[in-house]
């Protein structure tokens, strides 16, 4: 009896620890709590918000933040952030450093945000160290601003728009490694880099005119932007590589400076006292991305396209679309009767056959019971990307917004006359005619190829039956403009895949109509809804994830390993190889951009 009596009072000195830990807990939440009443949100009554673009940018994300580190901005984040910077009479302006890789579709969600900030009366100052790349979309960021600032005897080499692809087939054939693909149809061209020695002529004219078509759209904005003609900026971008003095003097910049000279600028035009906040605590602080009430659902969807769910670990570290989050997250929204309309976020280079025919059925479901849902494409939504958006009300994307590629891929590459080449010899055991079918150390037999070129034909034929029925075109003319072409926003919209050229705020717009929300009504709730108890504790803790984030500063060094080009060029490598059974996937476009 003597020993179940110790074993019971360690029980209860267990459970009493337990409680006195909860208590703890609740008492230190209300203790936050009364200090955030008294301390309010932390913004100074005069604020300038700094913003620093020099990093590659995702268009949003469903990853939530690790508690007291926050995760990297999104496109989203800012067009958010924004909105409410906009409204916000604390805040006077922002100071962005720019200069990185900004996509051109990237720029001008950008520009439509600072646009609307700016219509309240608020200011934009960017600087650049130089613009380095050739690419426009960082300096198209920066036409944006009422000044664009540049650092002395710095390098403009805004030029134009131009990418380049590698070939392998050459090196396949020298060590006896043999690529199989199907392909639906001549413009999918992601698994040329396998099967080619050079790029094919249809590749080369898609190429060509998304070039020309991506050219003409950042020489109409940057004309807006700096009130100059296109002539004129097309001109200045013919003199490139140049000096900051010579961009100056042909109206690309407005002033020559160091990045303290534009801080000193701006804090002198925001008035006495003005105070410098990063965006990103003033997000913090703020908590703009609304994940409550609403009556606009706002469901973002971004990177690549697979089965299944990423919520079975407990900080949910992935990346990309699980097919069944993100149509859960649409059931979520179809549900709430107090959501009138669906704003679908989109920025993929597809994936999964599967995966994105259960999220397009969720779409599909939501419009049948009564929500219309819009479509907000941001830099890439192609293949399974455009799948998942077919039967939308409507179709919001960029001018430079890469869409389409309408089209199939499967196949492989077996290497096993490599191993043989190298001495190495793997033998396989299997029961049943098919099952190493996707063996990589054997070829297809013709029976099999076969096999692979009906499945492809099945499903292209569904992916266009499928455009044909939600875009309300003729079967005829959707199979003219598929054949896994790659469009742009604006060729996209002259074809009847795309219905609006604009921003997220257009698309928001549009959603309102359609639900018969007044303009001046809406309000947004982002999907999927928070869950867990470390975003749980990330969002109780707010603004306090910038002050304590330095403790995890050691994983940067990891950070910076993981992006060395060496390591980059590989994974994109891998990345882009043909994977087991039919894809919806374009992933040689997620480079594209970057050039």
């Amino acid at each position: 009896m003597g020993f179940f009596r110790w074993l019971g009072s360690i029980f209860a000195a267990a459970l009493n620890s337990m409680a006195r830990l909860a208590a703890l807990l609740v008492l230190v939440a209300v203790v936050l709590v009364i200090i955030g009443l008294v301390r309010g949100d932390g913004v100074p009554g005069n604020t300038v918000l700094t913003l620093d673009m020099r990093d590659t940018l995702a268009d949003s994300s469903s990853r939530p933040a690790l508690p007291l580190m926050g995760k990297p901005l999104t496109v989203m984040d800012l067009v958010f952030a924004l909105d409410s910077a906009g409204r916000d009479a604390r805040v006077k302006g922002v100071l962005m450093r720019v200069g990185g890789a900004v996509s051109l579709a990237q720029a001008e969600e950008l520009t439509a945000a600072f646009s609307r900030f700016k219509s309240h009366g608020k200011f934009v100052i960017a600087q650049a160290t130089s613009f380095e790349g050739a690419g426009m979309g960082d300096y198209l960021t920066a036409a944006a601003a009422d000044q664009i600032w540049m650092q002395p005897k710095s390098n403009f080499a805004v030029a134009g728009a131009g990418a380049g692809e590698i070939f392998l087939r050459g090196l396949f054939d020298k060590v006896h490694a043999v690529p199989q693909m199907a392909k639906r149809a001549e413009y999918k061209s992601a698994a040329d880099m396998y099967t080619e020695k050079e790029m094919s002529g249809p590749d080369r004219e898609q190429l060509t005119a998304v070039m020309n078509s991506w050219y003409d759209a950042a020489l109409t904005a940057a004309a807006g932007e700096r009130h100059i003609t296109k002539d004129q900026v097309k001109a200045a971008f013919e003199a490139s590589p140049q000096f900051a003095e010579e961009a100056q003097a042909k109206g690309l910049i407005d002033r020559t400076g160091y990045d303290d000279d534009a801080r000193a600028a701006a804090i002198a035009r925001a008035g006495s006292g003005a105070k410098l906040i990063k965006m990103s605590d003033y997000i913090s602080a703020r908590d703009t991305v609304p994940v409550r009430g609403g009556n606009i659902a706002v469901i973002e969807a971004a990177g690549e396209i697979a089965d299944g769910t990423s919520r079975g670990s407990l900080i949910n570290s992935s990346a990309g679309i699980a097919s069944d989050d993100l149509s859960e997250a649409i059931r979520q929204a179809t549900r709430d009767n107090n959501i009138k309309a669906i704003v679908l976020r989109v920025d993929s280079p597809g994936g999964s056959v599967t995966a994105s025919d259960q999220i397009l059925d969720a779409v599909k479901k939501a419009q049948a019971k009564g929500k219309p849902v819009v479509i907000s494409m941001g830099e890439l939504a192609a293949s399974g990307g455009y799948y998942i958006s077919a039967s939308a009300d409507r179709i919001v994307a960029e001018p430079a917004t890469l869409t389409g590629s309408i089209g199939v891929l499967t196949g492989k590459v077996s290497f096993g006359g490599t191993a043989d080449l190298i001495g190495v010899k793997v033998d396989e055991v299997s029961i049943g005619k098919n099952t190493m079918m996707d063996s990589a150390l054997q070829p297809f037999t013709d029976d099999q190829l076969k096999a692979l070129n009906h499945e492809a034909d099945v499903i292209y034929d569904d992916f266009l039956h499928k455009v044909s029925a939600g875009r309300k075109l003729p079967f005829a003319q959707v199979a003219d403009v598929a054949r896994g072409r790659v469009w742009t926003g604006a060729d996209a919209q002259s074809r009847g895949l795309v219905n609006n050229l604009g921003s997220f705020w257009t698309a928001a717009g549009l959603a309102a109509q359609l639900g018969k929300v007044p303009a001046d009504q809406m309000q947004f709730r982002v999907y999927p809804r928070p869950k867990g108890f470390l975003e749980g504790v990330s969002r109780l803790f707010g603004g306090a994830q910038a002050d304590m984030a330095g403790g995890f500063a050691a994983l940067s060094g990891l950070s910076a390993l993981l992006n060395a080009p060496p390591v980059q060029g590989v994974t994109r490598a891998v990345e882009a190889a043909p994977r087991k059974g039919i894809e919806l996937r374009a992933p040689d476009l997620q480079q594209l951009l970057r050039n």
